[in-house]
């Protein structure tokens, strides 16, 4: 049969991608956070770059031609201490602020790259020490799948792809490199320093490029590997359903919340109709809000049974009428008006009924009481 060779055609429910993604088993390219953290990094450095290294020139300008930064003023203990210390607080101070903002942003490009892929996700079990992975014929395995096979090729695609453009952006700068020997040495520096900035500028992109690519090749290949067969869509939905006794005790539980919701709207009844054993519907009206009654109440057998004591206990009218309450049972839900629903002759009826119900309880027909319970 076809699931019993593995024939897997329907996508992976979302309990099965729960499932993997509790063990750890998420779409996710290991490239794209290292390619946009050195994109950010090569950005950084060509927009604070020039001021770092400003900063550090002058810094040890001022170092090399004021040496008295770290010569004690006087000859107490612990002076030439003291002025080293605040030599070197002052040196953070300083490069505190660009340093930081540089690491800060870096930081924060690979946490939400991440994010950004699989979301929050915490697998303490992963930090556990597996011995099984320890094995050599699982790792001579590892090194020799499809998997394998295929981080090897786009190993090589990125090393021809980035070679590729390295080349062209160099080749677009030979001719300024051949001329640089004209210039003067701090031009031939920063010439050379933008020319490798451009470079690995370039690369970076094309390394973003790529790991993008590869987040979608994983997100496919994610979501074949967890595709399920016919037997294993059964199988989940029966462990998802549970066994049959947990089943038969949840109906049975809904069927007795179905059974007292029939029931309960029996106290607001003005009158029980009844045939006289097997139904029986509780009947209200009010003429300053309703058009025509309504049934709050209705069962057949034993609930018939359970709302006739109701009724007896609020002191509710009970009255016997075969055909209408047979037809109140069948044609109307609790809630629901009688009109238009039921005929013209059981609509007579049913005020007729509800004439002698008042009549019973003294009550006329325009008399907003209601009884307490």
């Amino acid at each position: 049969m076809a699931d019993e060779n593995g024939d897997k055609k329907h996508d992976a429910t979302p309990k099965r991608l729960q499932d993997a993604r509790e063990k750890g088993q998420v779409a996710k390219s290991q490239d794209l956070a290292a390619a946009l953290v050195l994109l950010l990094a090569i950005i950084l450095i060509m927009t604070l770059g020039q001021y770092l290294v400003t900063e550090l020139f002058e810094y040890s300008r001022s170092m090399l031609l004021d040496p008295t930064h770290i010569i004690a003023e006087n000859e107490e203990p612990g002076s030439l201490k003291q002025s080293v210390l605040s030599l070197f607080r002052a040196t953070i101070i300083r490069f505190m602020m660009p340093l930081s903002i540089f690491f800060i942003v870096l930081l924060l490009t690979a946490i939400v790259s991440n994010l950004a892929q699989i979301g929050f996700l915490w697998l303490p079990d992963k930090a556990k020490i597996d011995f099984t992975h320890l094995d050599p014929m699982k790792g001579f395995k590892r090194m020799f799948s499809m998997q394998s096979l295929v981080r090897l090729l786009m190993g090589l695609l990125k090393i021809a792809i980035c070679g590729a453009v390295a080349w062209y952006t160099v080749e677009g700068s030979i001719g300024g490199i051949l001329h640089a020997s004209e210039t003067e040495t701090n031009q031939i520096a920063s010439f050379l320093a933008w020319t490798l900035l451009m470079v690995a500028l370039k690369v970076a992109v094309a390394l973003v490029i790529i790991a993008l690519l590869d987040l979608m090749y994983q997100r496919w290949k994610h979501a074949q590997d967890l595709k399920m067969t016919d037997q294993e869509i059964r199988d989940e939905y029966k462990n998802y359903e549970g066994n049959p006794e947990v089943r038969q005790k949840r109906r049975q539980l809904q069927q007795e919340m179905a059974r007292k919701q029939r029931v309960q709207g029996t106290p607001e009844a003005d009158v029980v109709v009844t045939n006289p054993t097997h139904f029986a519907v509780g009947v209200k009206f009010d003429a300053k809000t309703m058009h025509y009654p309504i049934v709050v109440s209705k069962g057949a057998d034993h609930l018939a049974f359970q709302i006739r004591k109701i009724a007896a206990e609020h002191d509710i009218p009970v009255i016997e009428r075969k055909a209408l309450a047979r037809a109140l049972f069948e044609k109307i839900e609790i809630g629901q008006s009688v009109y238009p629903l039921m005929p013209p002759e059981h609509i007579t009826m049913l005020a007729e009924v509800m004439a002698e119900a008042y009549r019973l309880t003294g009550r006329h027909v325009d008399d907003p009481r209601r009884r307490s319970a």
